[in-house]
């Protein structure tokens, strides 16, 4: 379910006027949480689009200091102070490699800072952009947005550049079934190699040879002319020769994600499987849905995401999930809870959130409740290394799994209305035991 179709400072001068402010906040009391301010830009909601999202840049908001009050060292009476040890705040706590999906083009490449600054300063390791799928010169990687991505990847080694590359050109056009049948025939005798080698040759010069290639995503599905269903075995053919194509060229390091959508779909994604030769990771894109299925039974679902975990794990794949968020069943916080849980647990190499509406919590202002989850869990979160290449076993349930534990990390209500966060500092805070707010009617 790609982003093209269906889902959418100034120092004080006087320490009197300082401590007025702070004597004003200590009076009004605890905010209800230590979250800071929600500085998300206003973004329209809008419905699935029918190309690339294309919603109006979001602004940077500046950031605001506090005034630091001085205290005179001249003149000043010896004041005996007693010796208070230094608090010792816990270490951040290290999770997988995350990002969010928040447009293909150089819009997203810009909100991944402004995201992070939402997030509490949280390493957003995984940029993960779309090749739109119209026409082949599209599918080579001739467009502009990819050298700005490049450059992000390229701003630090431990960043990782997902990009999902379709099979066909008119990829969402509707294409019925005895066209797409003839069309993965041909592309598995070689008539459409040398796009693939193109576009492999553009990633190399680009300095981005180790990307992530999410190809033919979601090919258990009817959407997409490169769905597998019309001649599965004509597919793994045409998946092989793009991957032997690109694996070809002198530099490259590519690493190639098979990734269906969860559940059965069209057909069975495990029938589209082209081999362990050709596939490096198992990813699954997984949306809340269908409407009233819980979280349990989209684990426990045939093709589901139990079944996606053990499948890879029996062919020694590490597992991703490019694709996941909201969905059918709207502002859903346990959905969020549980599917945050799940990959603490399972320990994907990475996974990206879609984040605009109806799927996301931080572009899409549908979703209060379940962006308050993922602000939570995720804020100030910094990476693990990566996975090991082979995922470690775990028992398999013989009866259905329990309910998974929320995240460690307690869900923190918004500060209460007509009340405006003040920000004293994270050691002010640390002793005051949370952030203090600043109401409106405070005189």
């Amino acid at each position: 379910m790609a982003p093209q179709h269906r889902r959418v400072r100034a120092r004080a001068k006087a320490v009197g006027a300082a401590a007025v402010v702070v004597s004003a906040a200590l009076a009004a009391g605890p905010a209800a949480g230590a979250v800071p301010a929600d500085p998300r830009p206003a973004v329209p909601v809008r419905a699935a689009p029918a190309g690339p999202p294309g919603e109006p840049a979001v602004p940077t908001v500046p950031a605001v200091d506090v005034p630091s009050v001085g205290v005179p060292s001249v003149g000043a009476p010896s004041v005996g102070v007693p010796s208070v040890p230094q608090p010792v705040l816990p270490a951040p706590h290290r999770v997988p490699a995350f990002g969010a999906f928040l447009a293909s083009d150089e819009r997203g490449v810009a909100r991944m800072d402004e995201l992070s600054r939402w997030l509490g300063g949280a390493e957003l390791r995984v940029g993960h952009t779309y090749l739109p799928g119209n026409r082949w010169s599209d599918i080579e990687g001739d467009i502009g947005f990819l050298d700005s991505w490049a450059r992000w990847r390229n701003a630090r080694n431990d960043r990782m550049l997902v990009l999902n590359v379709p099979m066909q050109e008119r990829n969402e056009e509707g294409v019925p079934d005895d066209e797409v049948r003839a069309l993965l025939r041909r592309g598995a005798a070689g008539e459409f190699d040398h796009h693939f080698r193109a576009l492999a040759e553009r990633l190399v010069a680009l300095k981005v040879p180790d990307t992530v290639v999410v190809l033919g995503w979601e090919m258990n599905g009817v959407t997409y002319t490169h769905r597998c269903g019309p001649d599965p075995e004509s597919w793994k053919q045409y998946w092989n020769r793009i991957v032997r194509t690109m694996r070809a060229v002198p530099g490259q390091k590519f690493r190639f994600d098979f990734t269906p959508s969860r559940g059965r779909d069209a057909v069975p994604w495990t029938e589209c499987y082209p081999g362990d030769d050709t596939v490096d990771i198992v990813g699954m894109d997984s949306y809340d849905q269908p409407a009233g299925r819980s979280f349990d039974e989209q684990v426990r679902e045939p093709y589901g995401l139990q079944a996606h975990v053990d499948f890879a794990r029996a062919h020694g794949k590490q597992i991703s999930y490019p694709e996941w968020g909201l969905f059918r069943n709207g502002d859903n916080p346990e959905y969020m809870r549980r599917m945050l849980a799940w990959i603490d647990r399972h320990r994907p190499l990475y996974n990206t959130l879609t984040d605009y509406c109806p799927h996301g919590v931080w572009q899409c202002d549908d979703n209060p409740h379940a962006s308050r989850v993922y602000r939570s869990v995720l804020s100030g979160r910094t990476h693990d290394g990566e996975p090991d290449a082979t995922p470690q076993p775990t028992p398999v349930p013989t009866t259905p799994p329990p309910t998974a534990p929320a995240p460690t990390t307690p869900d923190t209500p918004p500060p209460p209305k007509d009340c405006s966060p003040l920000d004293l500092g994270r050691w002010v805070e640390y002793w005051l035991g949370g952030q203090f707010c600043f109401r409106f009617d405070w005189w």
